[in-house]
Protein backbone atom coordinates (compact mmCIF):
# COMPACT_ATOMS: atom_id res chain seq x y z
CA UNK A 1 0.00 0.00 0.00
CA UNK A 2 0.89 3.13 -0.54
CA UNK A 3 -0.14 6.44 1.07
CA UNK A 4 0.37 9.99 -0.89
CA UNK A 5 3.00 10.51 -3.74
CA UNK A 6 6.38 10.98 -3.82
CA UNK A 7 7.62 14.65 -3.37
CA UNK A 8 11.05 13.88 -6.04
CA UNK A 9 8.70 12.93 -8.83
CA UNK A 10 7.71 16.59 -9.05
CA UNK A 11 11.32 17.86 -8.28
CA UNK A 12 12.96 15.18 -9.44
CA UNK A 13 15.75 16.60 -11.55
CA UNK A 14 19.49 16.34 -10.36
CA UNK A 15 20.67 19.71 -9.96
CA UNK A 16 24.62 18.98 -10.08
CA UNK A 17 27.10 21.33 -8.98
CA UNK A 18 30.38 19.35 -9.18
CA UNK A 19 32.08 17.96 -12.17
CA UNK A 20 34.95 16.13 -11.47
CA UNK A 21 34.43 12.54 -9.62
CA UNK A 22 37.44 10.67 -7.94
CA UNK A 23 37.29 7.37 -7.95
CA UNK A 24 39.86 5.35 -4.87
CA UNK A 25 39.32 1.09 -5.36
CA UNK A 26 41.62 0.07 -2.16
CA UNK A 27 41.98 -3.71 -1.22
CA UNK A 28 43.86 -4.25 2.29
CA UNK A 29 43.04 -7.66 3.55
CA UNK A 30 45.31 -7.81 5.93
CA UNK A 31 48.62 -5.93 7.14
CA UNK A 32 51.21 -8.97 6.54
CA UNK A 33 53.44 -9.53 3.92
CA UNK A 34 52.90 -7.34 0.92
CA UNK A 35 50.22 -5.50 2.56
CA UNK A 36 52.53 -4.89 5.96
CA UNK A 37 52.72 -0.91 5.19
CA UNK A 38 49.61 -0.59 2.47
CA UNK A 39 47.22 1.11 5.01
CA UNK A 40 50.15 4.18 5.15
CA UNK A 41 50.13 4.85 1.21
CA UNK A 42 46.18 4.49 1.55
CA UNK A 43 46.47 7.17 4.20
CA UNK A 44 48.65 9.36 2.43
CA UNK A 45 46.99 9.36 -0.98
CA UNK A 46 43.66 10.10 0.22
CA UNK A 47 44.78 12.75 2.48
CA UNK A 48 46.94 14.23 -0.21
CA UNK A 49 43.80 14.39 -2.54
CA UNK A 50 42.08 16.42 0.13
CA UNK A 51 44.32 18.80 -0.14
CA UNK A 52 44.89 19.76 -3.64
CA UNK A 53 41.34 18.85 -5.20
CA UNK A 54 39.58 21.71 -6.05
CA UNK A 55 36.02 22.28 -4.32
CA UNK A 56 34.04 21.01 -7.57
CA UNK A 57 35.38 17.86 -6.97
CA UNK A 58 34.00 14.94 -5.52
CA UNK A 59 35.56 11.81 -4.13
CA UNK A 60 34.16 8.02 -4.20
CA UNK A 61 36.11 4.90 -2.37
CA UNK A 62 35.66 1.64 -3.11
CA UNK A 63 36.28 -0.76 -0.04
CA UNK A 64 37.76 -4.25 -2.15
CA UNK A 65 37.18 -6.10 1.52
CA UNK A 66 39.18 -4.54 3.11
CA UNK A 67 40.35 -4.97 6.81
CA UNK A 68 38.32 -3.45 9.55
CA UNK A 69 40.76 -1.13 10.59
CA UNK A 70 41.17 -0.28 7.07
CA UNK A 71 37.21 0.28 6.70
CA UNK A 72 36.71 2.19 10.19
CA UNK A 73 39.01 4.70 8.49
CA UNK A 74 37.32 5.07 5.25
CA UNK A 75 34.09 5.42 7.11
CA UNK A 76 35.55 8.36 9.39
CA UNK A 77 36.98 10.25 6.21
CA UNK A 78 33.16 9.84 5.12
CA UNK A 79 31.78 11.09 8.27
CA UNK A 80 34.38 14.14 8.40
CA UNK A 81 35.07 15.42 4.88
CA UNK A 82 32.67 16.84 2.65
CA UNK A 83 34.63 15.87 -0.87
CA UNK A 84 34.11 12.39 0.43
CA UNK A 85 30.30 11.91 -0.56
CA UNK A 86 30.25 8.23 -1.72
CA UNK A 87 31.91 4.82 0.17
CA UNK A 88 31.34 1.65 -1.26
CA UNK A 89 31.78 -1.65 1.15
CA UNK A 90 32.17 -5.17 -0.71
CA UNK A 91 32.77 -8.39 1.03
CA UNK A 92 34.02 -9.13 -1.24
CA UNK A 93 36.82 -7.99 -3.22
CA UNK A 94 35.53 -7.60 -6.75
CA UNK A 95 38.55 -5.70 -8.55
CA UNK A 96 39.34 -2.37 -9.39
CA UNK A 97 37.44 -2.53 -13.06
CA UNK A 98 34.82 -3.07 -11.37
CA UNK A 99 35.14 -0.18 -8.61
CA UNK A 100 36.05 2.24 -11.69
CA UNK A 101 32.53 0.97 -13.55
CA UNK A 102 30.25 0.69 -10.40
CA UNK A 103 30.45 4.05 -9.86
CA UNK A 104 31.60 6.37 -12.60
CA UNK A 105 28.02 4.61 -14.62
CA UNK A 106 26.37 5.79 -11.24
CA UNK A 107 27.51 9.02 -11.05
CA UNK A 108 26.89 12.50 -13.52
CA UNK A 109 30.73 13.91 -13.24
CA UNK A 110 32.03 15.06 -16.57
CA UNK A 111 35.51 14.04 -15.67
CA UNK A 112 36.25 11.21 -14.15
CA UNK A 113 39.58 10.20 -12.18
CA UNK A 114 40.74 6.49 -11.72
CA UNK A 115 43.42 6.44 -9.19
CA UNK A 116 45.04 2.98 -7.52
CA UNK A 117 45.48 3.24 -3.74
CA UNK A 118 48.65 4.36 -3.51
CA UNK A 119 49.10 7.68 -5.05
CA UNK A 120 50.70 10.80 -4.00
CA UNK A 121 49.42 13.83 -5.70
CA UNK A 122 50.83 17.19 -5.89
CA UNK A 123 49.66 20.50 -6.08
CA UNK A 124 48.50 21.24 -9.30
CA UNK A 125 47.55 18.16 -10.73
CA UNK A 126 43.67 18.73 -11.23
CA UNK A 127 44.26 21.93 -12.28
CA UNK A 128 46.63 20.93 -14.93
CA UNK A 129 45.17 17.49 -15.97
CA UNK A 130 42.11 19.88 -16.66
CA UNK A 131 43.68 22.35 -18.29
CA UNK A 132 44.99 19.79 -21.39
CA UNK A 133 41.59 18.80 -21.56
CA UNK A 134 40.33 22.39 -22.33
CA UNK A 135 43.42 22.70 -24.68
CA UNK A 136 43.26 19.82 -26.25
CA UNK A 137 39.24 18.72 -26.90
CA UNK A 138 40.28 15.56 -28.40
CA UNK A 139 41.87 14.30 -25.67
CA UNK A 140 39.79 11.78 -23.56
CA UNK A 141 42.99 10.26 -21.17
CA UNK A 142 44.92 12.66 -19.49
CA UNK A 143 47.32 11.45 -16.50
CA UNK A 144 49.13 13.42 -14.13
CA UNK A 145 53.03 11.82 -14.54
CA UNK A 146 54.11 11.64 -18.07
CA UNK A 147 55.72 8.73 -18.63
CA UNK A 148 58.59 8.54 -22.06
CA UNK A 149 57.87 5.09 -22.94
CA UNK A 150 54.21 5.21 -23.30
CA UNK A 151 54.43 6.86 -26.97
CA UNK A 152 53.18 4.06 -28.71
CA UNK A 153 50.60 2.57 -26.28
CA UNK A 154 47.01 3.02 -27.55
CA UNK A 155 47.94 6.27 -28.81
CA UNK A 156 46.92 5.73 -32.75
CA UNK A 157 44.43 9.15 -32.37
CA UNK A 158 47.92 11.24 -30.97
CA UNK A 159 49.87 10.05 -34.40
CA UNK A 160 46.42 10.95 -36.83
CA UNK A 161 46.07 14.25 -34.79
CA UNK A 162 50.12 15.03 -34.99
CA UNK A 163 50.39 14.56 -38.87
CA UNK A 164 47.15 15.86 -39.96
CA UNK A 165 46.16 18.66 -36.99
CA UNK A 166 49.07 19.61 -34.69
CA UNK A 167 53.13 18.49 -34.64
CA UNK A 168 54.93 15.83 -32.65
CA UNK A 169 58.62 16.40 -31.81
CA UNK A 170 60.94 15.41 -28.80
CA UNK A 171 61.84 17.54 -25.83
CA UNK A 172 63.84 17.38 -22.84
CA UNK A 173 62.02 15.82 -19.97
CA UNK A 174 61.61 18.36 -17.44
CA UNK A 175 61.54 16.34 -14.29
CA UNK A 176 63.79 12.82 -14.72
CA UNK A 177 63.70 12.32 -11.27
CA UNK A 178 59.91 11.56 -11.04
CA UNK A 179 60.25 9.15 -13.58
CA UNK A 180 63.12 7.57 -11.56
CA UNK A 181 60.68 7.54 -8.48
CA UNK A 182 58.01 5.68 -10.61
CA UNK A 183 60.37 3.43 -12.18
CA UNK A 184 61.55 2.62 -8.07
CA UNK A 185 58.11 2.35 -7.07
CA UNK A 186 57.31 -0.66 -9.43
CA UNK A 187 60.14 -2.58 -7.14
CA UNK A 188 61.07 -4.79 -10.86
CA UNK A 189 64.63 -6.06 -11.24
CA UNK A 190 65.28 -4.48 -14.02
CA UNK A 191 64.91 -0.94 -14.82
CA UNK A 192 61.95 0.32 -16.91
CA UNK A 193 63.67 2.98 -18.79
CA UNK A 194 66.83 3.67 -20.40
CA UNK A 195 69.05 6.88 -19.90
CA UNK A 196 67.40 8.08 -22.95
CA UNK A 197 63.91 8.12 -21.40
CA UNK A 198 64.86 9.94 -18.77
CA UNK A 199 66.45 12.87 -20.96
CA UNK A 200 63.72 13.34 -23.94
CA UNK A 201 60.06 12.45 -24.54
CA UNK A 202 57.80 12.96 -27.42
CA UNK A 203 55.18 15.96 -26.77
CA UNK A 204 51.80 16.41 -29.41
CA UNK A 205 51.28 20.10 -29.48
CA UNK A 206 48.38 21.85 -30.66
CA UNK A 207 49.11 24.01 -33.43
CA UNK A 208 45.92 26.07 -32.93
CA UNK A 209 46.57 26.99 -29.05
CA UNK A 210 50.65 25.94 -28.76
CA UNK A 211 49.38 23.72 -26.23
CA UNK A 212 51.66 20.98 -25.49
CA UNK A 213 51.13 17.49 -23.92
CA UNK A 214 53.41 14.23 -23.49
CA UNK A 215 52.47 11.61 -25.98
CA UNK A 216 50.84 8.45 -24.10
CA UNK A 217 50.02 7.99 -20.68
CA UNK A 218 49.90 5.19 -17.56
CA UNK A 219 46.47 4.36 -16.12
CA UNK A 220 47.42 3.99 -12.35
CA UNK A 221 46.09 7.32 -11.92
CA UNK A 222 44.26 9.16 -14.98
CA UNK A 223 41.63 11.23 -15.79
CA UNK A 224 38.75 10.37 -18.32
CA UNK A 225 36.24 11.96 -20.33
CA UNK A 226 32.76 10.00 -18.81
CA UNK A 227 32.07 8.89 -22.25
CA UNK A 228 35.35 6.76 -22.46
CA UNK A 229 32.98 4.48 -19.76
CA UNK A 230 29.57 5.33 -20.89
CA UNK A 231 30.21 4.11 -24.42
CA UNK A 232 33.00 1.95 -24.50
CA UNK A 233 32.24 -0.36 -21.92
CA UNK A 234 28.74 -2.62 -21.78
CA UNK A 235 30.11 -5.47 -19.37
CA UNK A 236 31.54 -6.11 -16.15
CA UNK A 237 34.85 -7.40 -15.37
CA UNK A 238 35.19 -11.30 -14.38
CA UNK A 239 39.09 -10.91 -13.74
CA UNK A 240 40.62 -8.53 -10.73
CA UNK A 241 43.89 -7.31 -11.75
CA UNK A 242 44.97 -9.48 -14.69
CA UNK A 243 44.26 -10.43 -18.24
CA UNK A 244 44.87 -6.93 -19.63
CA UNK A 245 41.48 -5.73 -17.88
CA UNK A 246 42.95 -2.25 -17.98
CA UNK A 247 43.55 -2.10 -21.53
CA UNK A 248 39.92 -3.67 -22.23
CA UNK A 249 37.89 -1.30 -20.25
CA UNK A 250 40.01 1.52 -20.32
CA UNK A 251 42.78 2.20 -23.20
CA UNK A 252 40.80 0.47 -26.23
CA UNK A 253 37.91 2.41 -25.75
CA UNK A 254 39.47 5.51 -25.41
CA UNK A 255 41.26 4.63 -28.30
CA UNK A 256 38.31 3.48 -30.56
CA UNK A 257 35.94 6.73 -29.81
CA UNK A 258 38.74 8.46 -31.56
CA UNK A 259 40.18 10.10 -28.56
CA UNK A 260 43.70 11.59 -27.28
CA UNK A 261 45.58 9.79 -24.55
CA UNK A 262 47.64 12.01 -23.62
CA UNK A 263 50.30 13.81 -19.91
CA UNK A 264 51.24 16.50 -18.22
CA UNK A 265 54.80 17.79 -19.53
CA UNK A 266 55.73 18.21 -15.69
CA UNK A 267 55.34 15.52 -12.93
CA UNK A 268 52.00 16.29 -10.64
CA UNK A 269 51.75 12.63 -8.55
CA UNK A 270 53.90 10.15 -7.31
CA UNK A 271 53.56 6.18 -7.56
CA UNK A 272 53.85 4.87 -4.19
CA UNK A 273 53.85 1.37 -4.25
CA UNK A 274 53.65 -0.68 -0.69
CA UNK A 275 56.35 0.52 1.11
CA UNK A 276 56.28 4.14 2.11
CA UNK A 277 59.55 6.26 2.25
CA UNK A 278 60.51 9.31 3.83
CA UNK A 279 60.56 11.74 0.74
CA UNK A 280 56.79 10.74 0.06
CA UNK A 281 56.39 12.47 3.61
CA UNK A 282 58.34 15.41 3.04
CA UNK A 283 56.46 15.94 -0.06
CA UNK A 284 53.52 15.68 1.69
CA UNK A 285 54.09 18.48 4.08
CA UNK A 286 54.51 20.71 1.26
CA UNK A 287 50.50 20.17 0.36
CA UNK A 288 49.51 21.62 3.62
CA UNK A 289 50.43 25.09 2.77
CA UNK A 290 47.82 24.72 -0.70
CA UNK A 291 45.16 27.19 -0.70
CA UNK A 292 44.45 26.83 -4.35
CA UNK A 293 40.76 26.49 -5.28
CA UNK A 294 40.82 26.41 -9.06
CA UNK A 295 38.34 24.75 -10.97
CA UNK A 296 36.89 25.44 -14.95
CA UNK A 297 33.85 27.47 -15.54
CA UNK A 298 33.29 25.72 -18.83
CA UNK A 299 34.62 22.26 -20.09
CA UNK A 300 34.82 21.95 -23.69
CA UNK A 301 32.45 19.38 -25.62
CA UNK A 302 34.41 16.09 -26.52
CA UNK A 303 35.72 16.70 -30.37
CA UNK A 304 36.34 12.85 -31.87
CA UNK A 305 38.57 11.87 -34.25
CA UNK A 306 37.30 10.16 -37.08
CA UNK A 307 37.63 6.32 -37.51
CA UNK A 308 39.72 7.02 -40.68
CA UNK A 309 41.86 9.34 -38.51
CA UNK A 310 42.34 6.52 -35.92
CA UNK A 311 43.19 3.58 -38.62
CA UNK A 312 46.44 6.31 -40.18
CA UNK A 313 47.21 5.97 -36.68
CA UNK A 314 47.32 2.69 -36.26
CA UNK A 315 49.10 2.38 -39.42
CA UNK A 316 51.29 4.55 -38.08
CA UNK A 317 52.16 2.80 -34.93
CA UNK A 318 52.55 -0.61 -37.10
CA UNK A 319 55.20 0.76 -39.12
CA UNK A 320 57.00 2.07 -35.79
CA UNK A 321 56.97 -0.96 -34.23
CA UNK A 322 59.72 -1.92 -37.20
CA UNK A 323 62.63 -1.12 -35.61
CA UNK A 324 64.64 0.19 -38.37
CA UNK A 325 61.89 2.60 -39.54
CA UNK A 326 61.00 3.61 -35.69
CA UNK A 327 64.66 4.63 -35.46
CA UNK A 328 64.51 6.91 -38.41
CA UNK A 329 61.17 8.33 -37.70
CA UNK A 330 62.00 9.31 -33.92
CA UNK A 331 65.49 11.07 -35.29
CA UNK A 332 63.41 13.03 -37.29
CA UNK A 333 61.47 14.21 -34.77
CA UNK A 334 64.29 15.17 -32.72
CA UNK A 335 65.57 12.17 -30.83
CA UNK A 336 69.09 12.41 -32.95
CA UNK A 337 70.20 9.28 -31.41
CA UNK A 338 71.07 5.73 -32.40
CA UNK A 339 69.56 4.31 -29.03
CA UNK A 340 66.61 2.11 -29.75
CA UNK A 341 64.05 4.39 -28.30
Amino acid sequence: MRVGSNPEKVSGSIDLNNYHRIIVPVYIPNFEGYFKDSFETFKLCIASLLLTVHSKTRITIYNNNCHVDVKNYIDEQFNTSQLIDQVFHSKENLGKINAFLAASKGNLESLITVTDADVLFKIGWQTNVEQLFVSFPNAGMVSPVPISKFYKSYTANNWAYGLLKGKIFFDKVINPEALEKFDNSLGNAKSLFDPIHLEKYLVLKNKENSAEAVMGCGHFVATLRREVFDIGTSEPSYFKIDHAIENKFIDIPNENLGFLRIATKENYAYHMGNAPEKWMYDEFELLKSNKEDIFLTHLPKAQQLSNVSTKIGKLIISLLNRKIIRIRVLNYLGLNSKVNY
